[in-house]
């Protein structure tokens, strides 16, 4: 394949993948009833709709809280791992990442199934703590990677010479452990956060449509009679995921923390 073959080709995938945020944006500003594009008029009249709805501003809220409290056990469930094997320098890195890509080798309905089927069993189905217990033990696997980097980049150098000038353990995990790997917590928090707001199948299967998530609200609108709303609430899925990633950017390097090397 030529150069220009290749640049030709690879700007027609560019357009079949940008193509669909380009409809849904379009509907998501017009001003009719209907889906139309090119919209004959722009309004932000759903967007106003998306923010002063009760209904959608509460799918929203509950979102959100879900992704804040689900990445906050992955990540402190991934610290605790990560930390025991590092003290122990067992040499589990190859296994701990083995375990972090293994449940993305299964389909996410077994993962939804089982879990839904415990979740009857224990008497918590269609409760909201179940989502949230649900989300931060399945993605654990990000963090968990993530964070092993962390403690792998550590030096020992370091740590011994925090213990000569006398640091007990804890306080060589909180003064010298714990700010170099910070940017591998926020990385992995982000992460589960964003995967989180936006997954609809776990959240589903195990509460129904008694805990109403954004994603399961969009279902919902398009189940029982759409609404241009729907496109709104995309472009508003998209908007927390790039500036989540935007200020993940900013504050850490990602490409980096994710495993890529400065020469790639």
């Amino acid at each position: 394949m030529t150069y220009r073959a290749s640049i030709i080709f690879l700007t027609l995938v560019a357009l079949f993948l940008i193509a669909p945020f380009v409809v849904v944006t379009g509907v998501s500003f017009g001003a009719s009833n209907t889906i139309a594009f090119p919209p004959k008029a722009i309004s932000f009249r759903w967007y106003q709709t998306l923010i002063t709805e009760p209904d959608w501003l509460k799918a929203i809220g509950l979102s959100l809280l879900i992704a804040a409290v689900a990445a906050t056990i992955s990540v402190a469930i991934a610290l605790a791992a990560n930390y025991a094997l590092w003290r122990t320098g067992s040499g589990f890195s190859k296994f701990v990442f083995a375990l972090g890509i293994g449940p993305f080798l299964l389909p996410p309905i077994i993962l939804a199934l089982g879990a839904s089927l415990f979740w009857a069993e224990v008497g918590w189905y269609g409760r909201m703590e179940a989502t949230i217990v649900s989300h931060g033990v399945f993605f654990v696997t990000i963090p968990l990677v993530v964070i092993a980097r962390g403690f792998a980049s550590l030096t020992r150098e370091v740590i011994e010479a925090a213990r000569m000038m006398g640091a007990t353990e804890t306080q060589v995990f909180r003064t010298v452990v714990l700010p170099l790997i910070t940017p591998y917590l926020i990385t992995g928090f982000a992460l589960v956060a964003i995967i989180s707001v936006n997954e609809y199948l776990i959240a589903n299967m195990i509460a129904g449509f008694v805990v109403e998530t954004l994603p399961i609200k969009i279902f919902n609108n398009v189940r029982y009679g759409y609404s241009p709303v729907v496109a709104s609430a995309s472009m508003l899925f998209v908007a927390i995921t790039v500036t989540a990633l935007l200020i993940l950017a900013r504050l850490t390097d990602l490409i980096g923390l994710l495993g890529a090397s400065k020469e790639d």
